[in-house]
């Protein structure tokens, strides 16, 4: 196989057609394992009040919260279940609810980002086209996340925006959490939930931008294995920063109708099979991640931008 490997020569249609099937039972268990890690972050802090439970706490509520975008990013694909009325209701009510992320919006606009990956008209660029950065910037970007200036910036125009019926999820969400906590005598644990929207979870999305686009050989190449990375994350950074495969993007790119269940499978394959030999598109960890985003001299690396 020769470096420049063509997709149809490392994957099979029938492999693809197994890739794509929506599974019933991997996905509800997706959707229940992320769950449980939100209930059992809660639970963590509430069992054992102390600085260190609280702040691991925070930190796995930041990564679930991603874990809901991705569950619901799913959804928004119709790539989660195979009845799309089901995917509407989970991405709508279950995972995307909870972040304030309506999927039917959503879906119409990251669509976008796929039809025009790899063009000056795709809707993400201009979360990432500043990358690689020097490292002063870097750390500027992240200390505003960490100290909630992004969290609070974002959430501030989240809130004007919101309308009911279209935002009814999010603040049911918010009234059975309450509720919840309330009823186990722990309603100081609500502040959980916003110390990790507020803090957490913009590093974390941050972190993955970088990984998906911004470290990229040149986004405005049709090539994925050139506009778009994929991280190879440890068992930590799958639990706090990588949940629900989404450090696969590049495959996610490839094939969208492959749900994240099955990214895994669908990287090892393609590796396996010398498809991305030849191309720098694989970060072996997000501290790698966080190495190719710092440059000195700061290149811009969209071509012609």
């Amino acid at each position: 196989m020769t470096d420049a490997a063509k997709l149809a020569d490392a994957l099979s249609k029938d492999e693809l057609r197994r890739l794509s099937t929506p599974s019933a039972v991997k996905a509800t268990l997706s959707l229940i394992g992320n769950w449980a890690m939100i209930v059992g972050a809660f639970a963590l802090a509430i069992i054992w009040p102390n600085p260190l439970s609280i702040l691991a706490s925070i930190l796995l509520l930041g990564g679930r919260q991603l874990g809901l975008a991705v569950l619901n990013h799913d959804c928004a694909h119709n790539a989660f279940y195979k009845s799309q009325r089901l995917n509407d209701f989970v991405g709508h009510w279950l995972t995307g609810g909870p972040i304030n992320v309506s999927v039917y919006a959503y879906r119409a606009y990251h669509l976008k980002h796929h039809k025009y990956a790899g063009t000056k008209e795709d809707p993400d660029l201009t979360l990432v086209k500043g990358y690689p950065v020097t490292r002063d910037s870097l750390r500027r970007k992240f200390i505003r996340d960490f100290t909630g200036q992004t969290g609070v910036r974002d959430t501030i125009y989240e809130l004007k925006k919101f309308r009911l019926p279209k935002h009814a999820p999010w603040l049911a969400f918010h009234v059975v959490l309450l509720a919840s906590l309330a009823a186990v005598g722990a309603l100081w644990a609500y502040a959980l939930w916003w110390a990790a929207r507020l803090f957490a979870y913009p590093a974390i999305v941050r972190l993955r931008l970088i990984g998906e686009h911004g470290v990229a050989i040149n986004r405005l190449s049709s090539d994925p294995r050139e506009n778009t990375g994929t991280t190879r994350a440890n068992w930590i950074e799958r639990i706090f920063i990588a949940p629900n495969s989404v450090n696969f993007h590049l495959e996610h790119h490839h094939f969208a109708a492959v749900p994240g269940y099955n990214l895994p499978e669908m990287h090892r394959l393609l590796s396996s099979r010398g498809y991305y030999r030849g191309f720098d598109c694989i970060a072996s960890s997000y501290a790698d991640v966080l190495r190719r985003a710092i440059r000195e001299d700061a290149p811009n690396m969209v071509a012609a931008e």
